[in-house]
């Protein structure tokens, strides 16, 4: 969408301050011995108070209120009773929200205590290029060059991006065009980004792959290659110079 009066304006602010609220809450909130299943609740229950439905939920019927995925897990994990947080887990927690008609994504990946498994420097990787590559963004600019500068970025570092998975536009609905913002340079995208209108971007750092696959549960993506990932989003609205981000609330940067 495209924002185009202080009604909107405020809408979206409003549902991006619920999603960003319960991404930090639901983060802290997080234990060794705690099940993703207990984590999603605290979520689900701080969305409802705040007025707002889960996203997934609503747009494909995911059975969750927010995806948390675990170790190898990339994305869309499934909220389990079975699955029991350790020390030292790579965790990604993507929530995303409907509030008022107006719709609102983030995430962050986090390591639960200490860093036994050393995935400090991945998580670090993601958050510095999310930041770099939300300040390129402004109206004009080609969404393939933010995707081109993602990649170059992560390379740098030693590492891949995940392909098939990509930011896209939102706001009256969890998504919207453009459809791809892809984390390489898509040379058959010629889409730029629009003043005024609302994004979610995010990174999907990875250790090893370049493509995520799709599990027999239907929704949990892990690497074809295996290893890790990192993912982390904002929404934002692109205007003429620096972005405003919707969700900076959420403390990824922090």
């Amino acid at each position: 969408m495209s924002i185009t009066n202080e009604i909107e304006m405020l809408g979206m602010q409003k549902v991006s301050d619920a999603v960003a609220h319960t991404l930090k809450e639901m983060r802290n909130f997080a234990k060794v011995g705690m099940s993703t299943k207990e984590l999603d609740d605290f979520g689900g229950e701080i969305l409802k108070q705040l007025g707002a439905k889960s996203a997934p939920f609503l747009t494909y019927g995911f059975p969750g209120y927010t995806c948390i995925s675990v170790n190898n897990e990339f994305c869309h994990g499934i909220p389990s009773a079975k699955r029991i947080l350790k020390e030292g887990d790579l965790i990604n927690i993507d929530v995303s929200a409907e509030l008022d008609g107006f719709w609102s994504d983030n995430g962050g990946s986090f390591i639960l205590g200490e860093d036994i498994q050393g995935h400090q420097k991945l998580i670090d990787t993601s958050k510095e290029i999310l930041q770099k590559a939300i300040s390129n963004i402004r109206g004009g600019v080609k969404v393939s060059d933010i995707g081109l500068l993602i990649e170059t970025e992560a390379r740098k570092r030693g590492y891949k991006v995940i392909k098939n998975l990509t930011g896209h536009g939102v706001g009256r609905s969890l998504h919207e065009e453009p459809h791809e913002i892809a984390n390489y340079r898509d040379r058959f995208n010629f889409t730029r980004f629009k003043k005024n209108s609302v994004v979610a971007i995010e990174t999907f750092i990875s250790t090893t792959s370049n493509y995520a696959d799709t599990l027999e549960d239907g929704w949990t993506m892990v690497g074809d290659k295996g290893g890790f990932m990192a993912q982390h989003e904002h929404t934002i609205m692109v205007t003429g110079g620096q972005p405003l981000i919707l969700t900076k609330s959420n403390g990824i940067w922090d």
